[in-house]
C-alpha cells in the first residue's frame, strides 16, 4: 500500500482558516475534540472584566460543563491563565455542575504542558493539540488529548478505602435475592477470568484476582435490584450501554464508572453485553 506524507497547515498563519473557523467547526460538532458527550451551550460568552470564553460545552447528561478556550500556534501564559479564570468564574457562579477547563491549541509546548501538569490534580484541566490537515476534499482536523484530568486510583487500591464485611452483612443490608443476583455477575466474570472471587467491603463487594484487590466493578445489593458499577471510559467503545435496554444510570464521573441497576431478568435476558462490558473493563484494569 503507498504511503501518502500528510500535509499539515498552520491556521495561525492562513488568511482564511482563522480561530473563528475553529471555533465554529468545533461550536457545530463539540464531540470532534474528545470530551465525552456534549453539546454547547453558549459561544462567546462574555465576563464582566475576563473577556470572553470561547465556548462552553456542556455534558449530555447535564451534570458536566467544559469551559474551553482556543488558542492558534503556540502555547503561551496568557491563555493558560485565562482557560484557568474562565473555569473558575463559570464554576462559581454555577456550582451546581462538575467544571472541566480546557485549553486546544495548535502547539503545547513541552515547557507549558509542564506547567499545565502542576495545575492538574487541584484544577481539572484537559489539554487538547488540533493539527490541520490539507485534503483534496478541504481541511481535516485531528484532536489529540495530550493532558487529561487526574483519574482516581481504583477502590480497594487504598487500604483505607475498604473496611472488610461478610455475605450475611450485604443480605441484611441489601436482600439474599439480590446478593444471588451478585453471584451471577461472579459467575459471568468467571467465564473469562477464571481465578475471579469476591471481597465483601461495608460500602461494596469487590473482586479479587490471585489474592489482591481488582476492581474493574463493584457490585452494590440493595434491596429492589443489583446495583453494578463498571469502570470504563466514557468514550463511544461503550456505546452498547447506552443503545442497550438496561437501566442506566448517570455515568459517575468521578470514579468513571457506568452505573447500571440489574434485575434478573436484566442479567439473564444481557448477559452477554454484561460480559462484554466486564471483559473490557478488566483488559483496561490489568
Amino acid at each position: 500500500m503507498k504511503h501518502i506524507k500528510l500535509k499539515t497547515v498552520n491556521l495561525k498563519n492562513h488568511p482564511q482558516f482563522n480561530e473563528r473557523w475553529l471555533q465554529d467547526i468545533i461550536a457545530d460538532d463539540p464531540s470532534i475534540i474528545g470530551v465525552g458527550d456534549v453539546i454547547l451551550k453558549d459561544k462567546e460568552r462574555s465576563h464582566i472584566g475576563a473577556g470572553r470564553l470561547d465556548l462552553l460545552l456542556q455534558d449530555a447528561d447535564g451534570h458536566g460543563r467544559h469551559e474551553v478556550e482556543i488558542q492558534l500556534g503556540a502555547t503561551d501564559e496568557s491563555h493558560i491563565v485565562r482557560t484557568i479564570e474562565y473555569w473558575d468564574i463559570e464554576r462559581r457562579k454555577y456550582p451546581q455542575y462538575d467544571h472541566t477547563a480546557v485549553l486546544v491549541a495548535e502547539d503545547i509546548t513541552s515547557r507549558f504542558l509542564n506547567v499545565i501538569g502542576l495545575f492538574n490534580g487541584f484544577i481539572p484541566i484537559v489539554a487538547i493539540q488540533v493539527i490541520a490537515i490539507d485534503t483534496p476534499e478541504g481541511i481535516g482536523l485531528q484532536f489529540t488529548k495530550v493532558l487529561d484530568t487526574v483519574k482516581l486510583g481504583y477502590l480497594g487500591e487504598d487500604e483505607e478505602a475498604s473496611e472488610p464485611t461478610d455475605r450475611s452483612y450485604w443480605e441484611k443490608r441489601g436482600a439474599k435475592k439480590t446478593v444471588l443476583l451478585a453471584d451471577k455477575i461472579l459467575d459471568i466474570s468467571e467465564s473469562f477470568l477464571p481465578s475471579v472471587e469476591f471481597s465483601y467491603n461495608k460500602h461494596y463487594i469487590g473482586f479479587w484476582v490471585d489474592g489482591r484487590a481488582c476492581n474493574f466493578a463493584v457490585c452494590r445489593p440493595q434491596r429492589s435490584g443489583l446495583r453494578l458499577d463498571i469502570r470504563l471510559p466514557q468514550t463511544e467503545k461503550t456505546e452498547e450501554i447506552t443503545s442497550s435496554s438496561l437501566d442506566v444510570l448517570d455515568y459517575d464521573k468521578r470514579w468513571g464508572n457506568y452505573r447500571l441497576k440489574l434485575t434478573e431478568k436484566d442479567i439473564s435476558e444481557k448477559e452477554e453485553i454484561i460480559k462484554s462490558l466486564l471483559k473490557q473493563a478488566y483488559e483496561l484494569r490489568k
